[in-house]
Order: structure tokens, then sequence, then C-alpha cells
């Protein structure tokens, strides 16, 4: 038995009511525990959790480690980070976690007076680092050529347990 996917593309999550409609959906059409949202990574599917580890954290990392000023400079700022899209969406929240993982797994902390935004919410962002750390910016650590975000959107798919 494996995963197979049933289908790519299957677009953005949405807001919670959106995503809980839809995981009903799934369920009652492929059975509970018996479907996963993931990504295909080097020809394997894997789940969504997983691709948060080795994709959207690893890709955070890496824009880190090569642009230096950006953390230097988050750090100053910002005392709290806030995700504007995610809290007037109801979406999910991945960049928030990636950072604040980041920032504990290196040991340093944010030393700023400042509520910083994380992207923005119908084009207004907190501060110029608020648009160069949304994953509309940051490049996809295994797609360098794709945003973080068209990666994370374009290549979610839909598995079903056989």
């Amino acid at each position: 038995m494996s995963w197979k996917i049933e289908k790519r593309k299957i677009g953005r999550a949405g807001g919670k009511f959106q995503r809980n409609a839809r995981h009903k959906e799934w369920d009652k059409k492929y059975g509970e525990g018996s479907w996963e949202i993931g990504y295909v990574i080097d020809g394997e599917f894997v789940d969504q959790y997983t691709a948060i580890d080795s994709v959207y954290y690893q890709s955070y990392v890496k824009h880190f480690e090569q642009h230096l000023e950006d953390l230097s400079q988050l750090i100053k700022l910002a005392k709290v980070l806030r995700n504007p899209h995610a809290e007037a969406t109801t979406g999910v929240d991945l960049q928030l976690p990636a950072i604040i993982r980041y920032l504990k797994e290196n040991g340093l902390k944010l030393e700023g007076k400042e509520v910083v935004d994380i992207g923005s919410w119908q084009g207004q962002a907190s501060h110029p680092i608020s648009v160069r750390l949304s994953p509309l910016h940051i490049k996809c650590c295994i797609q360098p050529r794709w945003t973080l975000e068209k990666w994370w959107q374009e290549e979610k798919c839909l598995a079903v347990w056989e």
C-alpha cells in the first residue's frame, strides 16, 4: 500500500471554514484518515508537515544565511511578529512559525520595540522588511526560480492511501 496522487494543484487552503468543508468532503469521498495533503519531492509523496520542515522552514534558513542584513534588521526592529494576512483571513500561518523556529534554534531573540508584519494585507505592510520576508519574495530552497509561496501553492496535491 502507498500514497497515490489523486489531484494536483488543489489550490489555496483558504480560511478555516473553507478548509473544514474541504476536509469533510474528502473524508466522505475517500474515508477519514485515507487522504493527505502534501507534495511530491524527488519523486516521492511527502505530507504537508514534512514539507513544512524540509521546504518551508529550510527556505527561510537559506534566506537568512544569504541575507544576514535582513536577519539583523528584523532582530533590531521587532519586538513582536505578526502575519496580517493570516489574521484577516483565518488562513494558515506558516511564515511566523518558520521565522520563530529559526530564531530559537540559533539562540537569537527579537530585541526591538515594534510589531513587525511578515507579509502584507491588502497592499499594506508595517515595514519594508515585511515584504522582503514574505513568502511571496523568499526563494524556494528546492526550486530557486520560484518563490516559496508559488511553490507551496502550485505543487500542493491531494494523495489517497491505496
